[in-house]
């Protein structure tokens, strides 16, 4: 079977399927003792950048769980630190950017990223796309508004105070800048499916900050070129974002195919706010895998119910696994969403 015939892909596009598919944001990743193993002593950005390591952090979730889908092992800013941004990521504390871009100049760092700057992310992506076989493999980037909080900020921010500065009393400053980012994030995604990714998720960490009228005056036009200029790959689009519950109506209308809702908004009602033509993924909270098995497979199934009043669903959490979960839970998870909802 090819991945594009899988249960993850016909679900992305709303098409029927044997089960509701089933990946989790963050599935390789701390959680995991084979993760925390293959890690040790490896800096996050090193890890990021070395093929060997991305195939087999990739690959752990889906051997473990038997998930629907495989998210490829990168992190948001590698397109930033790729095309000359003086970052790191440090431990605890997340992205720290050496000069936060506040002026004008600040923007000549920001270049177009071409596949030559990333020869570890064609590598690796080829590599899992043979590895994977019928299993699709999604390919993701950072949206530009979490990409310049993080270089306005120079770190992880609260209340975004400098980027809501820049956004509502330097509006060209901060087109500029979106644009900039955004031609980015789109060679960045576009490199992933050309190598072989048979979906493509755009991660907006932080847009939940924003009220919808600046969504729709200050994000959506940068957020909705994004998604035209990954038309021409048929692969299947999905916008996430955490904090959205008010926003949902505009990620759907940013053009992807599929709408990632976080826990805090029930999926019937989610699906309403999307309208129609979209599939949604989501929503599990996260924490409710510390739970107990029967408070875990209780709350699974409501998600699996209220997905139907979706035309398409995916299972995920809505947000990324914790890293005190334990994997038993998923792995547990996992197959009870085959089971309830096979059709």
């Amino acid at each position: 079977m090819n991945p594009a015939d899988s249960a993850f892909v016909r679900a992305c596009r709303r098409q029927p399927v044997p089960h509701t598919p089933v990946w989790y944001m963050r599935q390789a990743g701390r959680s995991l003792p084979e993760y925390r193993k293959v890690r040790e002593g490896v800096p996050m950005l090193d890890a990021c950048a070395d093929p060997d390591l991305i195939v087999e952090i990739t690959m752990q979730p889906v051997r473990r769980y038997g998930v629907d889908a495989a998210i490829f092992f990168s992190d948001i800013v590698v397109p930033l630190k790729a095309v000359g941004v003086d970052l790191d990521i440090k431990p605890g504390v997340g992205p720290v950017v050496a000069e936060p871009i506040r002026s004008e100049e600040g923007l000549a760092v920001l270049r177009d990223i071409e596949p030559g700057d990333v020869p570890y992310v064609t590598e690796a992506v080829r590599a899992l796309a043979g590895e994977l076989g019928q299993v699709p493999l999604i390919g993701f980037a950072g949206a530009p508004f979490t990409l310049a909080s993080y270089l306005i900020e120079g770190g992880p921010s609260k209340n975004h105070d400098h980027t809501k500065a820049m956004m509502y009393g330097r509006p060209d400053l901060w087109h500029a800048l979106m644009d900039r980012l955004t031609d980015i994030t789109l060679g960045f995604l576009r490199i992933q499916a050309e190598a072989g990714a048979s979906a493509l998720q755009l991660f907006d960490s932080w847009v939940g900050a924003v009220a919808p009228d600046d969504y729709r005056a200050y994000v959506l036009p940068h957020t909705s070129r994004i998604f035209a200029g990954l038309a021409d790959l048929d692969v299947p689009r999905i916008h996430f974002g955490v904090g959205t519950g008010e926003l949902l109506g505009l990620l759907g209308e940013a053009g992807a195919d599929v709408v990632g809702v976080d826990w805090r908004v029930p999926l019937d009602r989610a699906a309403g706010r999307v309208g129609p033509g979209r599939a949604l993924q989501g929503n599990l909270d996260p924490a409710v895998l510390l739970a107990p098995w029967d408070v875990v497979r209780e709350r699974a199934a409501d998600v699996l119910a209220r997905g139907r009043a979706a035309e398409g669903h995916v299972f995920n959490l809505g947000h990324g696994v914790l890293p005190t979960t334990d994997p038993a839970q998923l792995a547990r998870l996992t197959d009870f969403v085959h089971e309830h909802s096979a059709r």
